[in-house]
């Protein structure tokens, strides 16, 4: 922005200090705003509320760098209407205002406990992604192109059709998310007047969001569409065009020593030299994240542990990595939120010390589908049967589901020779396996999966014991089964109703 929006308009940056200001307290305030993702999750709360302070701030800085960018065009807001590479830097610049008020408004326990997990967190992110990346992006091939080739853009007419589909395109696709995150988050959350669960099958709310994906990929495939019309557009701009490799150009010789000019901004003796910089900016960046990381890892009381957690088997293990290589985690949740309504849907919610032999947690950050933290207990818990009906066609065992089914599980096989190596590198993370764990990794994997195989069998379900599908099961199997054997303590858990 701050190089090609004033390239484009022929107009110096309105603001040199502005966007050192800009600069500074972007890199220094991002680090920290981490942890809004994860409002009232089993991350301690200190390190959750400095995401909730550090986050709101970053309104100061973005707007200051938003508005950097608009006033750059005073005096050739005339330009705008002509120019199609201004439409786009335009548009981009006002999204990414957006994008950056409403990230700090989702950082508010307030709203997050409404906008988390629903698509409304999505709508939001693409905002961002169309809007500010893409349209940035696309302005500026469309400026930097026909300079490359010294030569006019081969059709403005079919650029300003780009922007118009393109920016449609980002309405079609971000509004009815909104609408969608907002119905999803008031469904799960609904109860009767006595006390239950309104929408108790988390499909009927899959079900009612269906028409706004809909005009979800109605959007995107007009914003693609406007990508493709403009990658011909450059391409025949390419052809009719004679590319300048090498550009002479003459600049004074650098001075050996620096002295600071009458009048120079104090901020020039930073930029003149890369190295400094350089550390600078990784100082200034490494704050946050030291601060907030270091206690988590030297307190022992920021570990917590809850003895009934237990390392997972050897076929869990290889079943949990299947379920992270599918990409399980962008669609299912695993982290019980401490609210009325996700008790009463999933089970207790979640604690700290439960995800101690996770190597990465899953605790996801979309709903797409159910949370699957307690999958294995309680009222969550299915049959083995259920789980590869599921995964191999989900529409059968669940009418209106949208997940894909995944075929490949039952014909592949798990390569017994990497579980030593797997078993070896969980050891090194700290998973207590006992000495030697790793020689009989593969017995109690096979027997424990020929224990699935022959309940597989009595319902008339092919499967061999090494079938990456018996090895997804017995994760599933396993997800809240350790907590819920934990020993009961008189304690009373805190469960937060919408108004707390």
């Amino acid at each position: 922005m701050y190089y090609f929006v004033p390239k484009a308009a022929d107009r110096p940056v309105y603001s040199y200090r502005l966007s050192i200001i800009h600069f500074w307290a972007l890199i220094f305030l991002y680090i920290w705003a981490g942890p809004h993702h994860l409002l009232y999750t089993a991350t301690p709360d200190w390190v959750q509320s400095l995401g909730v302070v550090f986050s709101f701030m970053l309104i100061a800085p973005s707007w200051g760098g938003m508005i950097n960018g608009l006033l750059t065009l005073r005096g050739v807001w005339d330009k705008v209407r002509e120019d199609v590479v201004l439409k786009f830097l335009v548009v981009a610049v006002t999204a990414y205002g957006m994008a950056t008020f409403e990230g700090p408004l989702l950082s508010l326990k307030s709203v997050n406990w409404i906008s988390h997990f629903s698509d409304w967190t999505i709508a939001h992110v693409h905002v961002g992604a169309l809007g500010w990346n893409g349209f940035l992006t696309f302005g500026v091939l469309y400026w930097l192109i026909p300079k490359m080739f010294r030569t006019e853009l081969y059709s403005k007419k079919l650029a300003n059709w780009h922007f118009w589909i393109g920016t449609l395109g980002i309405l079609f696709y971000a509004i009815p998310l909104y609408w969608a995150g907002f119905a999803q988050a008031m469904m799960w959350k609904e109860f009767t007047d006595e006390g239950m669960l309104r929408y108790p099958n988390f499909l009927e709310t899959v079900n009612q969001i269906l028409p706004m994906y809909a005009m979800r990929a109605i959007g995107g495939t007009m914003f693609l569409t406007g990508a493709i019309m403009m990658t011909y557009n450059l391409i025949k701009t390419v052809r009719k065009g004679n590319f300048l490799a090498d550009e002479e150009a003459e600049a004074p010789a650098l001075e050996k020593t620096y002295h600071k000019h009458k009048g120079e901004h104090w901020h020039r003796w930073i930029e003149r030299k890369p190295v400094q910089m350089l550390v600078v900016s990784l100082f200034v960046i490494l704050i946050g994240g030291l601060v907030e990381m270091i206690p988590t890892f030297l307190i022992k009381s920021n570990i917590p542990t809850i003895s009934s957690v237990k390392p997972y088997t050897p076929l869990e293990l290889e079943g949990r990595d299947i379920y992270v290589r599918e990409g399980c985690y962008v669609c299912h949740s695993q982290m019980v939120r401490p609210f009325r309504d996700e008790v009463a849907r999933y089970g207790e919610y979640s604690k700290a010390g439960e995800f101690v032999y996770d190597h990465p947690f899953q605790w996801g950050s979309k709903r797409t589908g159910p949370d699957l933290a307690r999958e294995g207990v309680g009222n969550n818990k299915k049959s083995n049967a259920w789980h590869y009906n599921h995964m191999l066609d989900p529409a059968v065992p669940s009418p209106g589901s949208i997940m894909p089914p995944y075929p490949w599980l039952f014909d592949k096989h798990v390569d017994l020779e990497m579980l030593p190596k797997k078993i070896r590198a969980m050891q090194t993370l700290g998973v207590p396996y006992p000495e030697g764990y790793d020689l009989i990794a593969a017995n109690e994997f096979m027997a424990q999966a020929d224990s699935i195989v022959a309940d597989l069998e009595k319902n008339g379900l092919p499967a061999e014991s090494t079938n990456e599908i018996v090895a997804l099961i017995a994760y599933l199997q396993r997800l809240g089964r350790d907590i819920y054997n934990a020993p009961k303590t008189d304690k009373t858990p805190v469960i937060l109703t919408e108004k707390e």
